[in-house]
């Protein structure tokens, strides 16, 4: 067993300064059961913790590091930067450098806005929607998270169509009243709710590739639905691209699937590693956002001049000639290869993958596309591989519920060492 007794007495402390001993909830290892590791650096595809244990990382600091640890080019960027200062309030020729290295390769946006989170991006989107629309509700899905927003902190009501219930304490009812719910993958039920409310619906928000509540990988069918709706009735479509975003290729899932939404929300990878969000639109739309137009929204840190120079870094990277590719090929060998232990030993799991994002479902359901698909009993079987895994040196988020992420910086040799790992907590646990 691997010496944890650093991490221990750091959370024991952490836990009388912070509710929980964390700053995000998911961090304190509650689905998972026991203490969360500190984590002391990381270099590549590997971390470190207080205790020296050192873990091959598919978590990349929940995706942002699609490069790896600590990468050189995006390092010396930020040290570069900080020489000259940490942040002015002002405009500064780094912001116009990525915004301008975003949009010129993305053929699904003409103007940005640059924020300090995902959350911030999608509240941003949100406010936005309304404003150009003049309607004020908005349509989600279940399985779809969209940040610590108010009003989409909420699961479905009782029925069909219904104004979602609060998943937090602390949101007005008035606010979930704004929110409606629904289904992931139904047709019908878009249709319907859009047929009877659409001239009080501002706009549609989903996840292209829903990634927050296990990878609820939606048919290409049901997304060109969304957008047909939306251009009928009037209504936006915002695709949550904060982790699909520049992950499953530069233009996220609106040029995989081809679709244009009418916003886009980014985080994460822009940042690279540093915090950063964005929401990005045509100039008709942007321009309705302050001071141009009358939609405020505004940021002390927006535009922060060592988190652009961070994400330029990183982006530039990830336009270099076959990037996703070979980004491809490292997921697909790790999936197709614990894929292949699964079928010979005849468990009942399957892999989900896009990209360079993936996910273990203890299910041999093939085409898992809708939160209430998932069954929540199995969670304890994904908490002892979760455990076995970490004995073994491999990290992975603290949760059956999210994806892992393969960045460049993994190798061959730590995939195949991975594989061997999962097939073999498989094997113990099941």
């Amino acid at each position: 067993m691997k010496n944890h007794s650093n991490s221990a007495q750091l959370f024991e402390k952490a836990k009388t300064l912070m509710p929980g001993g964390v700053n995000s909830p998911v961090r304190a290892f509650k689905s998972v059961g026991g203490t969360p590791v500190f984590i002391k650096k990381g270099k590549g595809a590997y971390i470190t913790d207080e205790d020296n244990n050192e873990y091959i990382d598919y978590c990349c600091s929940w995706g942002p590091l699609i490069l790896g640890h600590a990468n050189e080019d995006v390092e010396k960027a930020i040290i570069e930067t900080v020489k000259n200062g940490t942040s002015f309030g002002a405009p500064t020729a780094l912001e116009n450098q990525l915004a301008d290295l975003i949009i010129a390769n993305h053929s699904y946006i003409e103007k940005i806005r640059f924020v300090s989170s995902g959350t911030e991006a999608v509240m941003s989107a949100l406010r936005l929607a309304r404003g150009v629309t003049g309607k004020s509700k908005i349509i989600k899905f279940e399985g779809c998270y969209h940040g610590h927003v108010d009003s989409l902190l909420v699961k479905a009501g009782s029925g069909l169509i219904t104004f979602g219930e609060s998943t937090s304490a602390g949101v007005p009812e008035s606010f979930t009243n704004e929110t409606i719910v629904l289904p992931l993958n139904d047709e019908d039920a878009v249709s319907s709710t859009l047929e009877k409310l659409h001239h009080q619906i501002a706009a549609i928000i989903i996840e292209p590739i829903p990634a927050n509540n296990g990878l609820l990988l939606q048919s290409h069918k049901f997304l060109l639905h969304l957008r047909e709706l939306c251009t009928k009735y009037n209504v936006l479509l915002i695709f949550d691209e904060v982790i699909s975003g520049f992950r499953v290729g530069f233009e996220g899932a609106a040029g995989l699937y081809k679709i244009q939404p009418d916003i886009i929300t980014f985080g994460k990878i822009i940042g690279g590693g540093m915090p950063v969000g964005a929401y990005a639109s045509s100039h008709e739309i942007m321009n309705h956002v302050s001071p141009v137009g009358n939609v405020y929204q505004a940021g002390t840190l927006s535009g922060n001049p060592v988190a652009m120079a961070a994400g330029y870094a990183q982006l530039h990277a990830c336009l270099q000639e076959d990037f996703y590719h070979h980004l491809q090929h490292k997921a697909d060998l790790l999936v197709d290869g614990v894929k292949k232990h699964i079928e010979q030993k005849g468990y009942e799991i399957t892999i989900y993958n896009i990209g360079s994002i993936f996910w273990f479902a203890f299910s041999d359901m093939t085409h898992l596309t809708r939160a209430d698909q998932i069954n929540a009993g199995k969670m304890t079987l994904f908490a002892k591989v979760y455990h076995h895994l970490f004995e073994e040196g491999i990290y992975f988020g603290p949760s059956g519920y999210e994806v892992g992420f393969v960045s460049a910086a993994h190798t061959e040799a730590d995939i195949q060492k991975t594989i061997k790992a999962i097939c073999n907590a498989f094997d113990k646990v099941m």
